[in-house]
């Protein structure tokens, strides 16, 4: 799977998506295309520093790109890390790609390599010093892990004695913390990232959408966090924007049912967005 070639073209168990996916056909170049990182492009991996791409993402990328009238990754990771981790930088084919991080409040531009980015928040500083004492006070346990984002501090459960049990334990208090130094609560899969507020994946796929003068957009996402960006594409099919929502469902769990039940389309996780993208690419070239 991820071959050129390989995977035939799906068709949307909606009416809305149906008519998004012929409207990318017909007019591939007004088309944006934006693609959620983790669990999507990238496969879901215990240390969140060691995610990388799908091998046969960018090389699909890469060729899908030229063909169509932009790419973006949005992401709640910073730009940078994400750009660095999913080997986008420097590919032929993907030089008009960007990618906002930090759920739009950071760009990456592969054109020039360059980060645009405002400052950090006092609260996340805050928040981060007084992190430690709160999760020894919850009990954590040593499974429980802190991934500094810069903008934004993520709590990851997923190598706790009880994951889910774990997540549900810290909900109350993360949110409670956030509140008091004026940021929000993003929830994910086994994760709960304390960020500012102001922009989310909705906001922000808008406003690419916007900006790219799309005329068409497909949107491919997979947990609580892409939901934003699914209200958004509904928002835009609903002024008159053909859309397409996929779900990259790697397994059940953490998001990844609410998110179907809303698609378009759901895969088989980041292979399966790599025969898709694929798949768009043999329909786009024959």
């Amino acid at each position: 799977m991820g071959t050129p070639g390989s995977a035939s073209l799906p068709t949307p168990s909606t009416p809305s998506g149906r008519e998004g996916l012929a409207a990318l056909l017909e007019r591939p170049q007004q088309a944006a295309l934006v693609f959620d990182f983790d669990g999507t492009l990238s496969p879901i991996v215990p240390d969140p520093d060691q995610a990388r791409a799908h091998p046969g993402a960018v090389p699909a990328l890469a060729r899908l790109a030229p063909l169509v009238g932009s790419i973006a990754v949005l992401t709640g990771r910073p730009a940078g890390v994400a750009a660095r981790n999913g080997g986008f930088a420097n590919v032929p084919g993907l030089e008009r790609m960007v990618v906002l991080g930090q759920y739009g409040v950071e760009r990456w531009d592969a054109a020039s390599g360059e980060i645009q980015a405002p400052p950090v928040p006092a609260g996340v500083a805050a928040v981060q010093a007084e992190l430690p004492a709160l999760l020894d006070r919850e009990g954590a346990g040593p499974g429980t892990f802190v991934e500094d984002k810069g903008r934004a501090i993520a709590v990851h459960t997923r190598r706790a004695d009880d994951p889910r049990g774990t997540f549900e334990r810290l909900r109350a208090p993360l949110y409670a913390l956030a509140e008091r130094h004026g940021l929000i609560v993003e929830p994910g899969r086994l994760v709960l990232e304390l960020r500012p507020p102001g922009m989310d994946k909705g906001v922000a796929l808008e406003q690419y959408v916007r900006e790219s003068g799309a005329g068409a957009v497909l949107y491919a996402g997979d947990d609580l966090g892409d939901l934003a960006a699914y209200a958004a594409v509904g928002e835009l099919r609903a002024g008159g924007l053909p859309g397409v929502l996929v779900c990259s469902a790697a397994f059940s769990g953490e998001g990844a049912e609410e998110l179907a039940e809303q698609a378009d389309l759901v895969v088989d996780g980041p292979q399966g967005v790599v025969a898709l993208i694929d798949s768009l690419t043999n329909a786009l070239t024959r």
